[in-house]
């Protein structure tokens, strides 16, 4: 229809032309009139500017923690487990060390628990795998990585180590006699030469156990000498597991702690806590020295080796009881006793006199603490957000727990905690219903269900599933027997601190200074805000969040008082936001 339109007017046109050119003809000319202009349609207004977007910081902390889960997954999903756990750790800590909890709003609960769960689900599979990744990791014993080195031959040291050496003997009375044996000194070279920083980090490490440990020893009229055993066994942490399976600041074998007294099940492993472990220890060494006639080179033989293989050796070298000449040659003691007495008397010089040796020395005390009286079993999380501290932290202050949770039937469980927070924690187990106590999961036994069957339904070992509930694997169950479920609900409480410490720490941001709020109420540049308490808050974690002091919370609401219920409201005065 256009095209024809357009050919009208080209026709019109040329005759307009044509009648122009032919002025004789008498055709009357007319004006030709132009078509009207096309008329404009409106136009639609422009669209408004793009709101910009609002803050949500909830979100981007779910978003942060969700991309750490995700990586983790991936790792799994290889195979990488002990990657994936760092992974889920970081999961879960960027929640949880949020000042006004993990569950304190409800989209932060919800991705929390989804969290939690999900991760079980890699712990479920890892815990039927045997591979203990519910139980707190540990750190490799320096015995054993001390006794790899002693596999080559030790260059003989330098005439005038030996000079120094027989100096410092002559000028220092050990209360264990120690020798000027090519063997000792050999390994006191070794110490303050190639392990110089290993055994100035241990020697360190010491420092606040060393009191404790040198008054069990003089209350059992034991050398002092022996404090330093500690330094060759562990480096003095409690943490420290032997290929062999010895563990703690003394190494000591499962059969041997629980003959000297020590706990040790599902939940606890007393060889990790220093005093009992040291108790043990200081029993175990005097026995030895008895059953040696007093012989503490043959005592710490025995230590290392077991009794029962130095009194052999003894035998077989004709009744010769002298460590030295059994040491001399490969016939009668294995390897590792050989190397393990020189090892400790080389310890010991250098301990004694750290300063003569180049090293420095320290003294230190241990962390004030308060201690928590539990009526039942608590999972460590909980008493995390009660007290306002990292799980970590729980966790260091309570090395001999081996799980996620105080004992089962741990009624009235001495738990340790940062100092101040007791009463925090006391107050929210007087609050708190048992319920939320723990995160135990509970397996009802169904009528024809054996302690194997519903091992394997769950999932998990039977080993586990009849230790965490105190029975024996061939113990028989019956129908509505309840049966706790040997999974954590979290890898955080697995790891995190107790992992070896990077040589150079990271450096973290300071944290914001807390805004100067006046006594009275402010005013200018802080606006009011209504403040609705939430379970497990506290004075403090509400003055972090909005950067205020207690005192000025105490004022703005004229408390008396620490104590919060779930529900209050209280008056803050925060910064107003630069739009305002």
């Amino acid at each position: 229809m256009r095209r024809l339109t357009g050919l009208v007017h080209a026709a019109a046109a040329s005759a307009v032309l044509l009648a122009a050119g032919c002025g004789s003809s008498g055709v009357v000319e007319r004006p030709v009139t132009a078509p009207p202009p096309a008329r404009e349609l409106p136009q639609p207004p422009p669209p408004p500017p793009a709101a910009a977007p609002q803050a949500d910081p909830i979100g981007d902390v779910i978003a942060q923690s969700q991309r750490l889960f995700d990586r983790g997954q991936q790792e799994a999903g290889l195979g990488h487990l002990a990657q994936a756990r760092v992974l889920f750790d970081q999961a879960l800590d960027s929640l949880l060390e949020l000042p006004e909890g993990a569950r304190s709003n409800a989209r932060l609960k919800e991705h929390f628990d989804r969290l939690v769960d999900r991760i079980s689900a890699y712990e479920l599979r890892a815990l039927a795998e045997g591979d203990g990744f519910s139980e707190r990791p540990t750190v490799p014993a320096s015995i054993d990585e001390l006794l790899d080195l002693a596999t080559f031959d030790l260059p003989a040291p330098p005439p005038s180590l030996r000079e120094a050496v027989e100096s410092d003997l002559e000028s220092t009375a050990h209360d264990v006699p120690i020798p000027l044996n090519p063997k000792v000194l050999a390994y006191v070279d070794l110490f303050q030469g190639r392990l110089r920083d290993w055994f100035q980090s241990s020697l360190q490490r010491s420092a606040p156990y060393l009191p404790m440990i040198q008054e069990r020893l003089k209350a059992e009229g034991l050398p002092l000498d022996l404090a330093f055993v500690p330094i060759v066994e562990s480096a003095f942490r409690t943490d420290a597991l032997s290929r062999a399976k010895a563990k703690g600041f003394w190494q000591l074998m499962r059969g041997t702690a629980v003959e000297q007294g020590l706990k040790y099940d599902w939940y606890i492993d007393e060889r990790s806590n220093p005093e009992k472990s040291t108790e043990a220890a200081v029993k175990y060494l005097k026995r030895l020295h008895r059953m040696f006639d007093g012989d503490w080179h043959l005592a710490l033989a025995s230590y290392n080796g077991g009794p029962g293989k130095v009194q052999r050796a003894v035998k077989r070298k004709g009744g010769e009881a002298d460590f030295w000449p059994l040491s001399a040659t490969t016939r009668y003691l294995p390897r590792e006793t050989r190397e393990y007495v020189p090892m400790v008397l080389a310890s010991m010089v250098i301990a004694r006199n750290p300063e003569r040796y180049g090293f420095t020395f320290t003294p230190a005390d241990l962390a004030p603490t308060d201690t928590v009286t539990l009526p039942g079993p608590v999972d460590l999380r909980r008493v995390s957000e009660w007290a306002g501290v990292p799980v970590d932290q729980i966790q260091r202050l309570n090395p001999e727990l081996r799980r996620w949770t105080t004992p089962l039937r741990g009624t009235s469980f001495p738990l340790t905690v940062p100092a101040g927070t007791g009463p925090l924690v006391e107050q929210r187990l007087a609050e708190l219903p048992a319920e939320e106590f723990t995160a135990l999961n509970w397996h009802t036994v169904r009528k024809g269900e054996t302690l194997q069957s519903v091992a394997n339904k769950l999932k998990v070992r039977r080993a586990d599933l009849a230790e965490a509930n105190y029975l024996s694997a061939k113990a028989r169950v019956k129908p509505g027997q309840r049966l706790v479920i040997p999974r954590a609900p979290t890898t955080l409480l697995a790891a995190q601190a107790d992992r070896p410490e990077p040589a150079v720490a990271k450096a973290r941001p300071a944290a914001p200074a807390p805004t100067s709020a006046p006594a009275a109420t402010p005013s200018g540049d802080l606006e009011r805000i209504t403040y609705r308490v939430k379970r497990g808050d506290t004075l403090s974690s509400i003055a972090r969040v909005f950067q205020t002091s207690v005192a000025s919370l105490r004022t703005w609401n004229g408390l008396k008082h620490d104590r919060l219920v779930p529900g209050d409201k209280l008056t803050v005065y925060t910064k107003r936001s630069a739009s305002q």
